[in-house]
């Protein structure tokens, strides 16, 4: 009798493992604080970089994870113009715009994502 109880113990903490590994598997780690699914991916039609004027680099407060510069890239590949590639690593988002863009509006879409925009410098292309 006591052997029976120990397996069932045993099972439901197996299964609560495996439960637990099949949702971050399925909707990431969540370092965010939020559990749902990775948003999906907005992609921007014009990938030529010559048509791309201007580059700026923005320094960004609060990116952790592959979410988070999931949702700050779609914050700006939303809109007409703008190319955004994040790097969680450096914590910098790499920005080309069609465009010259003021500073308050990419802090504007940046906190609209949900973070800080600690900087912005303009690249000579």
């Amino acid at each position: 009798m006591g052997n029976v109880i120990v397996y069932i113990v045993l099972a439901l903490v197996i299964a609560g493992a495996v439960y637990g590994t099949v949702k971050r598997v399925r909707h990431g780690s969540a370092c965010c604080g939020e559990h749902e699914a990775a948003p999906k991916k907005i992609r921007v039609s014009d990938k030529n970089k010559k048509n791309y004027q201007y580059l700026y680099e923005l320094r960004v407060d609060g990116m952790h994870c592959a979410n988070c510069a999931r949702r700050i890239e779609n914050k700006f590949n939303s809109n007409e113009g703008l190319w955004a590639v994040a790097d969680i690593g450096e914590r910098t988002v790499t920005l080309r715009s069609k465009r010259l863009l003021d500073e308050s509006y990419c802090r504007t879409l940046v906190s609209d994502a949900g973070y800080t925009m600690l900087s912005m410098k303009q690249i000579n292309t």
